[in-house]
């Protein structure tokens, strides 16, 4: 096991690199994502321990279950059948605490009786479709930061620093990490009360990534890079109600745009305040505008620090959480989501700090990610109150999409370890579905203002 504060494999030095990087990487640095890294940045080899493999690929199409038929049905494990290694508890905490994020030992502290971490078999079940790999590895020498951080240029449709020189670079890979083109889901937002109770809000839930457009260029992204739509179905208090959102790639340059519909007056307003930390009405005050998707939106608030990596027990692989044979009742239960169905391993992760600028507000005063090496995605985000105190632990129970493929989440908890409730997103059983990439990508009028009106008139 690595000590407390051990940094993984002479990569120190990019923890003290500037908070700035002006310049792309040099094409000889670049070349080491065909060597000893991996194309979108990883470090190919396994640890000394024996304890994370080697990447060899990720999971293939040959891994693809049979049982898996059509794109929009919930993913079949790849590892049926599989065992804990061994179980992390309240009372066996100290010999594996080196190895976890301080949120996630306050989670034990909190719950000592019901939380736990079941540890498998590390998978590097990672993988990415080719011309993610070939614009990441294309763009590695031209992409460079700008407007202060607050954007890029010189990418499209790839990881733009596969090789961080800051935490800005790293956090920028984690915001337009590939998630596929175009997807739909019929998911829950679920509150959970400190005695169990919740009542989902189920949304429809549908966004094109176009900075990922096959028939786009970066020079054709007019400032956006995602487009999201989201209809609530239920409970009937809500239902009829729509969000539609712009999200653009330098929000200091042009903010967010959102817009939301009101069944009940039948009008489309602008939402100019859907940022940042304004709360999140759905999640019952849980979650603030700049947690979904653990880190989303302007990153101009904080001072950005690459600290790192270091090997932590994160989930993964998490198929079994997204059975259809779940309930929501065997998933959701007091203080946290039932840790029987939950799946943790050891992989290595970069650890990216942000905190507050002197002058600027938000109620988080320091936020840290830590985020999964293959696939740049945040796997668990520690946040601190204005007091410097941890408040809330946020985790994403990530698996791959097979079918595309990539490494995204099953569903999102938020822990408020201060009014002992949580919040779950994407909860994919019962009425829900999973996502499903195979619709057709609509174009950019769908997403419009005047086609939001229409449809929530439906």
């Amino acid at each position: 096991m690595l000590k407390k504060q051990t940094i993984i494999g002479g990569l120190t030095a990019l923890a003290l690199a500037t908070q700035m990087a002006v310049a792309a990487v040099s094409p000889k640095e670049a070349e080491r994502l065909k060597k000893d890294l991996t194309p979108i940045g990883a470090e190919k080899a396994g640890n000394k321990a024996g304890t994370i493999p080697a990447w060899t690929g990720g999971l293939q199409k040959s891994d693809i279950p049979k049982s898996y038929t059509q794109r929009g049905q919930h993913y079949p494990n790849p590892f049926p059948g599989e065992k804990p290694q061994f179980v992390i508890t309240s009372s066996n905490l100290s010999k594996y605490q080196a190895n976890l994020t301080p949120g996630q030992i306050a989670l034990f502290k909190a719950y000592p009786k019901t939380f736990k971490i079941p540890v498998y078999k590390t998978r590097r079940s990672g993988s990415l479709p080719q011309f993610v790999y070939d614009n990441t590895i294309k763009h590695a020498t031209t992409a460079k930061l700008n407007n202060g951080g607050n954007g890029f240029t010189g990418a499209y449709a790839g990881f733009p620093f596969p090789l961080p020189k800051d935490g800005l670079e790293a956090l920028w890979n984690h915001i337009v990490r590939y998630r596929g083109e175009y997807g739909v889901r019929k998911a829950a937002g679920v509150p959970v009360h400190r005695n169990g109770n919740y009542t989902p809000v189920i949304t429809q839930q549908e966004a094109f990534f176009k900075y990922y457009d096959p028939n786009g260029s970066e020079s054709t992204l007019d400032n956006i890079i995602i487009y999201y739509l989201s209809f609530t179905t239920s409970p009937a208090r809500l239902a009829g109600g729509a969000v539609l959102v712009h999200e653009t790639l330098d929000q200091v340059k042009q903010p967010r745009q959102a817009w939301g519909y009101n069944a009940g007056q039948r009008r489309v307003r602008r939402a100019p305040n859907l940022a940042y930390d304004t709360p999140i009405s759905s999640a019952d005050g849980l979650i603030v505008a700049d947690d979904t998707d653990m880190y989303n939106g302007a990153p101009d608030r904080y001072n950005w620090k690459l600290v790192g990596k270091k090997e932590i027990y994160i989930p993964y692989n998490n198929y079994e959480l997204i059975s259809p044979k779940l309930k929501n009742e065997d998933i959701l239960k007091v203080g946290h989501v039932n840790p029987d169905h939950t799946r943790y391993e050891l992989h290595r992760v970069w650890i990216v700090e942000g905190n507050l600028k002197p002058g600027e507000r938000h109620i988080y005063s320091k936020r840290v990610l830590y985020l999964d090496e293959d696939s740049w995605g945040a796997a668990v985000v520690d946040q601190y109150d204005g007091r410097g105190e941890l408040w809330r632990v946020s985790m994403a129970y990530l698996l791959n999409n097979y079918d595309l493929p990539t490494t995204w989440t099953g569903l999102d908890v938020f822990h408020d370890l201060q009014a002992r409730r949580y919040y779950v997103q994407g909860l994919a059983n019962e009425e829900s579905t999973y996502v499903d990439f195979s619709k057709a990508i609509p174009d950019d009028k769908y997403f419009k203002p005047a086609a939001l009106r229409r449809r929530g008139r439906r």
